[in-house]
C-alpha cells in the first residue's frame, strides 16, 4: 500500500494529542507501518499544534511536505486555513468551525477573519465542516470536540468502525468512557444536511 500522510492540526488545550493517539493505534491495529510527530507551539497557551501521521506498508519519516496530505483534521477555522497548504488537490479536510482567538487578536493587534469556511470551500478542496463544539456539548462535555472529530474522520476512511471504536476504549479514561462514546456516534452519524 502507498504511504498515506493525516495532519490533525488546532490549538493547544484542544484534546489534539488524544485524537492523534486514537489514530495511531487504529492504524497499528490495522497492520500499517505508523509514523507519528507532534509539533507543540505554545500548546499550553492556545498556540497552535500540529500532528503528522504517515501510514502505509513501510513508513520512514512522519513529516509531511505541503501538497502530500490526505486529509486534514482541523479543530479550528484559522488553524485549518494555517495548513491548508499541506493539503492534497483531491484531499479531504474535516473542519470544526468553531473559532478559538489567537493571542493577537485577545490583545487587540489584530482581527479574527471573517469568511475562512467559505474560502477554504472555495479552494477546491473537499471540505466537510461543522459546528462539533455544540455535537460535544450535546455528548456531555465541550472536551469531547476530539472524539467528535475522530468519528467524523472514521466514517470517511474504509477501516472498520470497531477498530475506531476500540482505540477510543483504549484511550479515554473509563469515567469519561461514555461520554466519548456517544461523542465518537455523533462525529460517524453526521450527515451532510448536519455540516
Amino acid at each position: 500500500m502507498p504511504v498515506k500522510s493525516i495532519m490533525i492540526v488546532g490549538v493547544g488545550g484542544q484534546g489534539t494529542l488524544l485524537a492523534s493517539r486514537i489514530l495511531g493505534e487504529v492504524l497499528t491495529s490495522e497492520g500499517y507501518d505508523v509514523k507519528v510527530s507532534e509539533v507543540h507551539g505554545m500548546s499550553q497557551r492556545g498556540g497552535s499544534v500540529v500532528t503528522y501521521v504517515k501510514y502505509g506498508d513501510k513508513v520512514f519519516s512522519p513529516i509531511i511536505e505541503k501538497g502530500e496530505a490526505d486529509m486534514i483534521l482541523a479543530f479550528e477555522q484559522l488553524e485549518a486555513a494555517r495548513w491548508i497548504s499541506y493539503l492534497k488537490p483531491d484531499g479531504k479536510l474535516i473542519l470544526n468551525t468553531q473559532k478559538i482567538a489567537p493571542m493577537t487578536v485577545v490583545t487587540g493587534s489584530a482581527e479574527y477573519p471573517d469568511g475562512i469556511v467559505d474560502e477554504l470551500k472555495n479552494s477546491g478542496a473537499d471540505v466537510t465542516a461543522f459546528d462539533v463544539l455544540s455535537l460535544a456539548v450535546k455528548a456531555g462535555s465541550a472536551k469531547a470536540v476530539n472524539v467528535v472529530l475522530i468519528g467524523a474522520m472514521a466514517a470517511r476512511t474504509d477501516i472498520a468502525k470497531d477498530a475506531w471504536l476500540a482505540a477510543v476504549k483504549d484511550n479515554v479514561p473509563q469515567k469519561f468512557l461514555d461520554l466519548n462514546l456517544k461523542a465518537f456516534e455523533m462525529g460517524y452519524t453526521l450527515t451532510e444536511s448536519e455540516e
